[in-house]
């Protein structure tokens, strides 16, 4: 049920893995938690067609929201894993808890490199894609930092309050 070595954990623990995918910390797990669980939320499965997400999300709530109010307490879930329960394979991935950095770390740094990785060993499509993102957020803050320091930017003006030149 659990990656016991992502989540850097000897052992299975039904609660705590509640609380580590309870990622409002609010004490139940809702819709969009549940899917984020299982990587729906993540752009590597942007593909996946809403009416299969839906199937999902009514697949794992009828699992798992016994009293049918839209969310799983930890007492549901607890129960879950009691009776034998166990969460299914969706075939979704390894599912994602964390943003962009924290999911290449667990994913793939940990399992392909270590403190002593130097730059030119960084060359898997995972390394080239992460470091990609990188320089388009950076592109885009210099875009952004150009704008702010303009006074007047002349692309927000629409077109009909433009003069003619």
């Amino acid at each position: 049920m659990a990656n016991t070595e992502e989540h850097h954990i000897t052992a299975f623990d039904p609660s705590s893995f509640f609380t580590l995918h309870d990622y409002n910390g609010n004490g139940r797990w809702e819709v969009d938690e549940i899917l984020r669980t299982y990587g729906l939320m993540d752009e590597s499965n942007k593909d996946v067609p809403l009416s299969k997400r839906d199937e999902y999300q009514r697949q794992l709530t009828g699992l798992l929201d016994h009293n049918g109010d839209g969310f799983v307490s930890r007492n549901e879930f607890m129960s879950f894993v009691a009776n034998g329960g166990t969460l299914p394979d969706l075939g979704t991935g390894p599912g994602h808890h964390g943003d962009d950095e924290y999911e290449y770390e667990i994913h793939h740094w940990e399992k392909y490199h270590d403190e002593n990785t130097r730059l030119e060993d960084l060359n898997h499509p995972e390394d080239i894609e992460h470091f990609r993102k990188h320089d388009e957020m950076e592109e885009a803050e210099e875009r952004l930092a150009k704008l702010d320091r303009m006074a007047i930017v002349q692309e927000n003006i629409p077109a009909k309050f433009r003069k003619s030149s």
